[in-house]
């Protein structure tokens, strides 16, 4: 099977895939479990800080991982995401207050600020452009299929053992990503020694303007994935589901099938007609689950959220390197992440707000969701044009 593959998909390719699993598994087990925990600790009103922390620091730092996975190399940028990731699951532990639990939060972000960077430019270093959709979905399936594990075991390592274990458990997985990380080839030819240098940004390197056209339909978008990852753990409870990661992985395994297929779709019809059905798949779920009284239902509306993420998400990244020029690649694919921060950090403090530990709000929540991905859905209407002047003028640079 492997050997009909193509030659562009290599050992590096699927061990990459492999480190992706691990790394987003390692981070993601613990999600579910992370409201009731800080809750233990009296922090009850601060459950929409869970994500956005999280999120803002990824957003802060992508500019910084852009730049040094432009001029360092990519695998550097990766690596230092995970040790973040190990480190700071090793230290939750022996954190028992509020503050120095949100404080946690804030240092944990800056792994998906790194290792997602590195991760993409890679795969866009060795995948030629009439692939990168088919690619990025393949890439994109392991770190979901991550996302699923993570939460359905994370949920069952704390039923079974507890919250410190199933953080140890986080942290084991982060390091196994790393040494995975060790092996692979370094895809950026020219490469700079790390300097002071590097830290320095400059007004022009915190945003590539070539790729601000998806990025915005990508914040829109995953608005919804804030108020997923902050309300659903309660929303579960309220229905009598025990195991508050299985909505995490009903919608994480309805997404793997599809983003291989979506990736080839967007490699075929064009990245704006995908798009157009991802948004539109994530207004109807979101309305699924704001409307929904048992788990059945709920989970149904997963399985659509689930459809859309898959759809979304390696059409955005093929779509951003599409409009990026070569030598500032890293910079365009930070700035679709920090898009991508900026909306789930966004969605879960919003949602934290509006929500405000009272049920009656469910329906409320879940509307935000519902209302932005639509307006992602009629804004893609106007994009034909601007479009096709973006990839004319990336082609003349």
């Amino acid at each position: 099977m492997l050997s009909k593959l193509p030659s562009f998909y290599s050992v590096n390719f699927f061990t990459l895939c492999l480190s992706s699993f691990l790394f987003f598994a390692s981070f993601n087990m613990i999600i579910p479990e992370l409201p009731s925990y800080l809750s233990s600790l009296g922090g009850e009103d601060y459950k929409g800080l869970i994500i956005s922390l999280f999120t803002l620091t990824a957003g802060l730092s992508r500019p910084l991982s852009g730049k040094l996975a432009d001029k360092i190399g990519r695998i550097p940028v990766m690596i230092f995401g995970a040790v973040i990731c190990f480190l700071v699951s090793l230290l939750y532990p022996l954190i028992t207050s509020v503050a120095g639990f949100l404080l946690l939060r804030f240092v944990h972000g800056f792994s998906t600020g790194f290792t997602p960077t590195g991760t993409s430019a890679f795969v866009a270093d060795i995948i030629p452009f009439n692939k990168r959709g088919e690619a990025m979905g393949i890439q994109s399936l392991f770190g979901s299929l991550g996302m699923a594990a993570g939460p359905a075991l994370g949920g069952y390592i704390a039923a079974e053992w507890g919250i410190n274990p199933l953080f140890y458990a986080s942290a084991f997985t982060a390091i196994l990503s790393i040494v995975i990380l060790l092996r692979l080839k370094e895809t950026l030819e020219v490469r700079e020694k790390l300097s002071i240098e590097h830290f320095k940004l400059n007004r022009h390197e915190i945003i590539e303007k070539r790729v601000l056209t998806p990025s915005l339909v990508l914040f829109l978008t995953v608005f919804s994935f804030g108020i997923v990852l902050t309300i659903i753990p309660d929303y579960s409870e309220y229905l009598g589901i025990k195991n508050k990661g299985l909505f995490f992985a009903v919608f994480t395994l309805a997404s793997l099938g599809i983003r291989i297929i979506a990736g080839k779709a967007s490699d075929k019809y064009g990245r704006i007609p995908v798009m157009k059905a991802a948004t539109l798949s994530m207004a109807i779920s979101m309305l699924i689950i704001a409307l929904a009284e048992t788990k059945g239902m709920l989970l149904f509306g997963g399985v659509i959220f689930g459809a859309s993420v898959g759809m979304n998400s390696p059409t955005i990244s093929a779509w951003t390197i599409d409009l990026s020029l070569d030598k500032f690649r890293g910079r365009a694919l930070a700035t679709m992440y920090i898009a991508l921060e900026a909306g789930i950090g966004i969605g879960a403090l919003a949602s934290g707000f509006v929500f405000n530990n009272n049920p009656e709000n469910f329906f409320l929540v879940f509307s935000l969701g519902t209302i932005t991905s639509f307006l992602a859905f009629i804004y893609l209407f106007t994009l034909r044009k601007q479009q096709i002047t973006s990839l004319k003028a990336t082609e003349d640079l």
